[in-house]
């Protein structure tokens, strides 16, 4: 039984025996080619025998096999490697069809390779997840057809495997890389000049050129030996930037992000964010927390910069869910009353569609920025923005298109009423959103505003 269901028949026998098939049926009017079509018909049986033995008969064989990461990144393009093994003492010609988890939709993950004796193929290609949770991947299919093409043989290899998608742990290296190599302007971080300070100190050394004269430490510049080495030397104090200051992520887990946007939701968008943010608060010796909040009190990770914050963060975003109730703001303003003593950075990840919305909870706003630098980040409608660039020619479109610009102009005036009362806005596209938010806190940074 296990035989017959990895035997199947090419496309190129049916073609052939067709192709008989008609020739026999001419040969009624035509008696001088019947036997020459027997012949025919003969010999593809032959073949066709022929093409069996050496698939099942010659003790040969393929091997295969998946290789894809421990998790995938959501949001971003995962690799995944096929590895086919021939084994025969000839070449194949190979189909692979991978079975993807259903969450993908997609139908186009089949390969062909040809693959010589003794060695092997490498087939790649990327899966882009949209959304958090456990993916179910299943067997990988492999038909392979010897040069006669007649016959076609199934392996089949067990590779089901449960894979968790987390937010774009991908995306964090990626911004990590740049950070390290000097080369976030690739990304859209700009190269902010520090007009303020936000200084510590650090150390006394001695004076070299270029130091600022008025950093020179008189008392420890006349305590210093007077040795001919040193009697002319002189002692300034040395700052670094202030560390540890506290940067807080707060994610709106409420309806307004459930809109999506390429696939992805906002509250997806937010959590890619709230992940690489965290990451370049810690490279700058910050102390990284979370806090979500919907309809009631969420996840709460204390602001730390010890080794495994990072992974905590990572792991609570992951498991983050939501029923996209209405937002209860005045629990987050009580939350953070409670737990957060220190001022900090609240980067307040949301969306309000109307000034009206936002009006509602500018109170609360207002008493969080009272002890704490809020950074309030809401989403642009992309599609309205497409459709205000598109040219009108009716007057429905006309009509649209104004319809379309109040809602658009709408949102800039939140930006700006926000401002008004001493809250920062960022009004931003999804896919800007990464790199807008790290423009922020690094301009706060500069700014010695935190």
């Amino acid at each position: 039984m296990q035989l017959l269901r990895s035997f199947l028949l090419t496309s190129r026998f049916f073609l052939a025996l067709a192709a008989l098939v008609i020739g026999l049926t001419v040969a009624f009017f035509l008696p001088g080619w019947l036997v020459p079509l027997q012949l025919a018909l003969g010999l593809l049986a032959l073949l066709t025998l022929l093409d069996a033995v050496l698939l099942y008969g010659t003790g040969g064989g393929v091997f295969g096999r998946r290789v894809l990461g421990d998790k995938l990144a959501n949001g971003s393009d995962n690799d995944v490697a096929l590895y086919l093994e021939n084994r025969y003492r000839f070449p194949l010609q190979t189909q692979t069809i991978d079975e993807v988890p259903h969450q993908f939709q997609r139908r186009d993950v089949l390969f062909r390779a040809a693959v010589q004796p003794g060695e092997t193929s490498v087939i790649r290609y990327q899966l882009r997840p949209t959304k958090r949770g456990e993916y179910e991947f299943g067997a990988l299919n492999v038909y392979v057809a010897s040069p006669l093409g007649l016959v076609r043989r199934r392996f089949r290899f067990d590779e089901n495997r449960v894979v968790p998608v987390y937010p774009s742990f991908l995306q964090m290296r990626q911004y990590e890389l740049l950070a390290a190599s000097n080369r976030l302007t690739e990304v859209g971080v700009k190269r902010i000049r520090r007009v303020g300070q936000s200084l510590e100190f650090d150390q006394i050394r001695p004076y070299v050129p270029g130091d600022d004269p008025r950093r020179i430490n008189w008392k420890a510049t006349a305590r210093r030996t007077t040795t001919p080495e040193a009697a002319d030397a002189l002692a300034v104090n040395h700052y670094q930037d202030e560390r540890a200051q506290q940067v807080y992520c707060l994610i709106d887990k409420g309806r307004v992000m459930r809109m999506p946007f390429e696939g992805l939701s906002l509250l997806d968008y937010a959590i890619n964010a709230t992940l690489v943010v965290s990451n370049i608060a810690l490279r700058k010796h910050d102390k990284a927390g979370l806090i979500t909040f919907s309809h009631q009190p969420g996840t709460l990770v204390p602001a730390d910069r010890r080794s495994g914050q990072l992974r905590q963060l990572l792991e609570v975003l992951y498991r983050q869910k939501t029923k996209y109730l209405e937002t209860d703001y005045e629990r987050l303003y009580l939350t953070v009353r409670h737990q957060i003593r220190q001022r900090s950075l609240l980067i307040m990840f949301t969306n309000f569609e109307t000034l009206y919305g936002m009006q509602r909870q500018l109170p609360y706003l207002r008493r969080l920025a009272k002890s704490h630098l809020l950074l309030v980040v809401f989403f642009e409608n992309t599609e309205l923005s497409a459709y205000l660039n598109a040219p009108a020619t009716t007057t429905q479109e006309v009509y649209n298109q104004t319809v379309a610009e109040k809602f658009a102009q709408e949102k800039r005036q939140i930006v700006r009423e926000l401002n008004q009362y001493g809250i920062h806005a960022l009004l931003t596209a999804p896919q800007n959103l990464t790199a807008n938010t790290i423009n922020k806190y690094l301009e706060f940074k500069a700014r010695g505003l935190i």
